[in-house]
């Protein structure tokens, strides 16, 4: 049986700051190939390039990534503020209506920090713009300053709901996990169901209740290392299983007890 295609969103990005192009993490593409064992497909985030009817054709499962632009908060009836940061419209064009797709016919996506928050802005949730800002919550954000293992290393644990989909999956219910974000979620979109906290209680783990496929999303980086992580080598194990059982014709994925 031929590896699942997974279709890894891309980012805009400016080279030498004037050369156009689309991007993708290394590191995203190594978790795909050698921890889902799929084959990594760099997306276009742009509705002008491919649309997603044709993605939905061609990939098996899709990793929604981190990226540094926002969904823009007019994805859920906010006015745009400064506190908001950068956006990308074309990204916003393509993600949002491939998750509510996606949910629909149980295909399987992984989301990952803007992947995560996408999500839940797909299904009617909203974001605050800036969670350092809240009262009682910590800085989420990329340390500004250090090594790549610097700033992707281990910052703070997640305690997952007892007996929920996370917690049978990590095989504990709680972990820790490196967090790189400036958003996080306000508002729960419908059936979204909140399976992980920080100890600041900001949202950090999710799934699409009801949905047939796999739905799993999370607010920290789980690509970094993911085949020597505990935690991040059977989220994208189990994304690899579902992608499998989508491309040979299976249309639920369950984890087992």
């Amino acid at each position: 049986m031929r590896r699942p295609v997974i279709g890894i969103i891309g980012n805009s990005h400016l080279i030498n700051d004037e050369y156009p192009a689309h991007a993708g993490g290394s590191m995203n593409s190594e978790a795909v190939s050698h921890v889902s064992g799929g084959i990594p497909l760099l997306v276009p985030p742009d509705p002008a390039l491919v649309s997603v009817e044709e993605l939905l054709e061609t990939c098996d499962g899709f990793l929604l990534t981190g990226g540094r632009p926002n969904v823009h908060p007019a994805e859920y009836g906010e006015a745009e503020t400064p506190a908001h940061g950068a956006f990308d419209r074309a990204r916003d064009a393509i993600t949002l209506p491939l998750v509510r797709a996606c949910v629909e016919r149980g295909q399987p996506f992984l989301g990952v920090c803007r992947g995560f928050q996408e999500v839940n802005v797909a299904m009617g949730g909203s974001l605050h713009p800036e969670i350092r800002d809240l009262p009682g919550r910590m800085n989420h954000r990329m340390p500004p300053d250090g090594t790549l293992e610097e700033k992707f290393a281990l910052r703070h644990s997640v305690r997952f709901a007892e007996g929920g989909v996370f917690h049978r999956l990590m095989g504990a219910p709680e972990v820790m996990t490196n967090t790189l974000h400036g958003q996080g979620i306000k508002r729960a979109g419908a059936r979204i169901v909140i399976d992980g906290h920080a100890p600041d209680d900001t949202p950090e783990a999710l799934y699409v209740e009801g949905a047939p496929g796999f739905t799993l999303s999370v607010q920290w980086h789980p690509e970094w290392r993911a085949g020597d992580d505990p935690v991040s080598r059977p989220l994208f194990e189990a994304f690899g299983q579902a992608a499998r059982a989508w491309a040979s014709g299976a249309r639920e994925w369950r984890i087992s007890a």
